[in-house]
């Protein structure tokens, strides 16, 4: 990572005539892509690292055509020779969806998701005017193959994980009317592929669209269904009919012509459907497969939105086989496989997180039960080797970023979590009271202080439980 960094300072200073103050490493999302924040006076941009040439190629491609467009996309500045860096517009911190968090189902955050349709039907239908599709990663088109390759992903990635029984010839039938249904649309422009509320940056009020680098031709109502059923977002019923309407009023004003709207929404309800098991399939590949744990933790989430549609939608075709089988999916008793166990008021357990120094000796457990979980943390490199972070503890932002960018610990504090959140369950169930989670390192300073503050944090968000989190030579802290 420190060679990354380092690659990224070079390009901007070349691009810029002056070096960066700081360059800071951004939380990673569901992709292999990494991004940086780079700070220059009271100016900041993104950068972006990734190792997938023909992805970057493909992103920095639709960038260009779509500011040629003036369409509301981020400026790209510079690439580095082999195309793995790229420095771009940073647009904000704030998206859609943390507005929505932020400020619930108002008629500001309504605005916004008009705002944002009307930027999607336009970067849709005038995106789509001179693209040269030929840079799509995949595919060029979102056609037969392509639906029916979501639905294997759903298939092979969730669904068999559940080891439900089905006919599989049956089942491959069903998929291929489904696809075949959804291939005869009227109305195909650029397909964004990602469209939710998470890649829209919300800036002066105005939006701003982020990660379209899977983009290809297709039909215009898989992304407005991927925004208006994603199921973070939680829109009501009333919401999604009149932003669907609003949005093709927009389509309408573009294309010249209305809409056959009954067509239209016949195969909106399809693709909500195929874009719904993409999702599944996604979070089926990053958490039962990779052990991610945001995507394990959004499974019941998608489930519940499943199961909604499933008991409201028509799809305009049979599948019976499919149908069958997606309904023993959305089963209360299939949920409950995924949802984590909660702690409750009157749950008795409170887990006790310390960080200790290794020269001072493991914390003793003087509770009644004893026992619990000691990790050692000196395979992670020290920040307190370096002089500017001796001071420091692993509270500090400049030892996080360090611990995070230059070192595994994020790797080594996933795994740390599927051990734990196993003992932490099965204390839940059984009423018990006590746990211990100790982090050791060589002086009590940064690497453990900073594990046990991420675990303590873990724990709170996943269990809702009561955490006592204590530091080498410090007093109690509860969070």
């Amino acid at each position: 990572m420190e060679a990354v960094i380092k690659n990224i300072g070079d390009l901007f200073s070349h691009w810029k005539k002056h070096a960066a103050e700081r360059i800071e490493k951004l939380p990673q999302s569901g992709s292999d892509r990494i991004y940086f924040r780079i700070h220059s006076g009271a100016n900041t941009f993104i950068a972006t690292y990734g190792l997938n040439i023909k992805e970057n190629n493909t992103f920095i491609h639709f960038s260009r055509h779509f500011r040629d467009h003036k369409l509301p996309v981020p400026e790209i500045f510079c690439v580095n020779e082999d195309a793995t860096i790229y420095i771009q517009q940073d647009l904000g911190t704030e998206s859609l969806l943390n507005k929505l968090e932020q400020e619930g189902y108002n008629d500001h955050v309504y605005g916004l998701f008009q705002k944002s349709l009307y930027a999607l039907a336009h970067i849709q239908v005038l995106g789509d005017k001179g693209m040269n599709y030929d840079w799509c990663l995949t595919a060029k088109e979102f056609g037969k193959q392509a639906i029916l390759s979501d639905l294997l992903y759903f298939k092979y990635y969730f669904l068999d994980t559940l080891q439900l029984p089905y006919d599989k010839q049956q089942m491959m039938d069903d998929f291929e009317a489904l696809s075949s249904y959804l291939t005869h649309t009227q109305h195909k422009h650029f397909m964004f592929r990602d469209f939710q509320s998470r890649n829209i940056i919300v800036n002066n009020e105005e939006v701003h669209f982020i990660d379209y680098q899977g983009g290809m031709k297709g039909a215009l109502q898989y992304d407005v269904a991927s925004l208006l059923w994603q199921a973070k977002a939680g829109l009501s019923e009333e919401w999604k009919d009149k932003l669907l309407q609003y949005y093709l009023d927009v389509v309408d004003g573009l294309l010249k012509k209305p809409i056959d709207r009954v067509t239209f929404e016949s195969q909106y309800n399809g693709y909500v459907l195929i874009r719904l098991l993409q999702v599944m399939g996604a979070y089926g590949f990053r958490g039962l497969f990779e052990r991610k744990a945001h995507f394990l933790a959004s499974i019941p989430l998608a489930l519940h939105n499943l199961k909604f549609f499933l008991n409201n939608k028509r799809i305009g075709i049979v599948t019976p086989e499919f149908e069958r089988v997606l309904k023993l999916v959305v089963e209360d008793t299939m949920i409950d496989r995924f949802e984590p166990v909660q702690a409750k008021a009157d749950t008795p357990l409170v887990v006790k997180v310390s960080s200790f120094s290794y020269r001072n000796g493991i914390p003793p457990d003087e509770s009644d039960n004893g026992g619990g979980f000691v990790f050692d943390m000196r395979g992670i490199l020290n920040p307190g080797r370096f002089e500017e972070y001796k001071k420091l503890n692993g509270r500090d932002k400049p030892v996080q970023d360090f611990l995070e960018q230059r070192t595994r610990m994020n790797e080594f504090l996933n795994s740390v979590w599927d051990l734990v959140d196993i003992t932490v369950e099965d204390y839940i169930k059984r009423g018990f009271s006590d746990l211990s989670i100790n982090f050791g390192c060589t002086g009590g300073q940064h690497r453990s202080v900073y594990a046990a503050e991420q675990t303590a944090r873990h724990l709170r968000n996943k269990y809702k439980l009561k955490v006592e989190l204590m530091y080498t030579n410090s007093e109690k802290w509860v969070i």
